[in-house]
């Protein structure tokens, strides 16, 4: 069931935060202050899936690793908790404070800095993310070893 959860669970983490972070570039670039309001107040509640979703693919990637620490595995394991940090000390907050801002129709300077900081800190939890996954489909043969 774990080499069922762990995947899947990934797969649905990924996908929300990319997700968030096209639905928010997208909105920022091509439409209204009222649909970017929608777009950041929507985001929140993402939330419901995707904090579920990355604590299900951790447990089952813990569980899998059957204490493991090297090669692929310990790879994963060291990015896991950049990815859990950036997310809990960048990206929670800056999606928080940024609902609180479009609710509030305050679209000001310091809308746009945080908006930045949320970009680029999502984009590196996205590349994190592809990186396990990348190392995940190696490690159970799905994809191949590039050589150096």
């Amino acid at each position: 069931m774990t080499r069922i959860i762990h995947p899947v669970a990934g797969t649905l983490a990924l996908t929300t935060i990319a997700t968030f972070w096209l639905s928010t570039a997208f909105s920022e670039l091509f439409a209204s202050d009222a649909v970017v309001a929608a777009v950041k107040t929507a985001i929140p509640w993402g939330f419901l899936v995707l904090i579920p979703a990355l604590a299900a693919t951790g447990g089952a990637g813990f569980a899998l690793a059957k204490g493991r620490r090297d090669g692929l595995v310990g790879a994963k394991i060291r990015r896991m908790p950049l990815i859990a940090a950036n997310g809990i000390l960048v990206l929670i907050p800056a999606a928080l404070f940024l609902a609180a801002k479009a609710r509030a129709a305050e679209f000001d300077v310091v809308f746009y800095a945080v908006q930045a900081l949320e970009l680029a800190a999502g984009a590196f939890n996205i590349t994190l993310l592809g990186l396990n996954m990348r190392d995940g489909l190696t490690m159970n043969g799905r994809l191949r070893r590039q050589m150096a």
